[in-house]
């Protein structure tokens, strides 16, 4: 195609091209749906446990049939928090980095953690196997944060978490970082000395980027009494002003709604949005131990009908658009891990 066709094509029809390829194939892996977290704004229940010894070799099966033919191969690990089912995420990374040094697969991989277990020493570990690029979150100060993102036995985890980004910071290991801070109500006023102090202790270093996202209702079993703030608050603008130079690129269509994008949870059901977990519609179809993939074909088209309508809105958020107890465009889970 030349230059000038490339010019007539809009954005929305590039995404559809890229989202309906053959050769690039993106999982979102759940290791464990576990978390040794209760941050207040969850949507997650913990129902399931560590991921099954046959889903695992499913998934590695599934790496191997489709590596022949795959141009690009992106795995995402989210949760629960999979840093606590590391030996998963090891043995699978290990497998898809081989594939792709057997073959011309270019293979990329990133976390979203909450942050408790990665220090250097494991974000080495982890990039050494392709995981290189991370999603931790911060909820402002330690005395805001230790009221949200609690353990689950209660306790604050700030300075742990504060702690092991420093240690990154410090060592030469090749990642990325983006720091997911959520904006809240409550945690507004402390906001820009907090941000100020994250650009001068992070910012100057090129690997750590900052994404500022107000914490929204997902349907978690706090949403009633959730205090959160409109999209359009114009603080939200004046707060990004303070590290404009490191926000990342905003996302405009949801890997939910890709034909090439499947989450895979650790009991073997397939999904596609890490948002919508308890919503029936999100399950399409269940992931074999042989890597062969059993499909409900009519709720996996529901997910990708933005496409056929040219509805934009359905291509940002595919969840909303199936009317899901009429939840907002998400502010969790855009892009795990990016």
């Amino acid at each position: 195609m030349s230059v000038s066709a490339l010019a007539d094509v809009s954005s929305f029809d590039r995404e559809m091209v890229e989202s309906f390829r053959n050769d690039r194939l993106h999982l979102i892996l759940l290791p464990t749906e576990q978390c040794n977290f209760r941050c207040t704004y969850c949507y997650e229940d913990f129902a399931i446990g560590k991921m099954r010894p046959e889903v695992v070799t499913g998934v590695k099966r599934l790496i191997d049939r489709r590596g022949g033919d795959l141009a690009h191969l992106q795995i995402s690990w989210f949760g629960g928090e999979p840093m606590l089912a590391r030996s998963v995420v090891e043995e699978i990374a290990s497998h898809a980095s081989s594939v792709s040094t057997a073959g011309r697969l270019t293979y990329v991989s990133d976390m979203t953690t909450n942050g408790w277990l990665l220090d250097h020493s494991a974000a080495g570990r982890l990039a050494d196997l392709g995981i290189r690029t991370f999603q931790v979150s911060l909820d402002g100060p330690a005395h805001c944060h230790d009221h949200t993102r609690l353990r689950a036995d209660g306790r604050g985890t700030f300075d742990r978490i504060w702690g092991n980004l420093l240690s990154i910071r410090d060592s030469a290991v090749d990642v990325r970082v983006l720091l997911r801070i959520h904006v809240t109500p409550a945690n507004l006023p402390s906001m820009p000395a907090f941000l100020h102090r994250v650009k001068d202790v992070f910012l100057a270093d090129q690997r750590f980027v900052v994404a500022l996202k107000r914490v929204a209702r997902l349907g978690g079993p706090g949403d009633a009494s959730m205090d959160v703030l409109a999209g359009d608050d114009e603080r939200l603008a004046a707060l990004r002003e303070i590290v404009r130079g490191s926000l990342p690129e905003p996302v405009t269509f949801c890997y939910a709604a890709r034909a090439n994008s499947l989450m895979v949870r650790a009991d073997g059901r397939l999904g596609k949005c890490t948002v919508g977990m308890s919503e029936p519609r999100n399950t399409v179809g269940r992931l074999r131990p042989d890597g062969t993939l059993d499909i409900d074909q009519p709720r996996f088209r529901q997910w990708l009908q933005g496409w056929e309508t040219g509805d934009q809105e359905s291509t940002r958020c595919p969840y909303r658009a199936l009317g899901s107890r009429g939840l907002p465009v998400l502010q969790v889970g855009e892009r795990p891990g990016a």
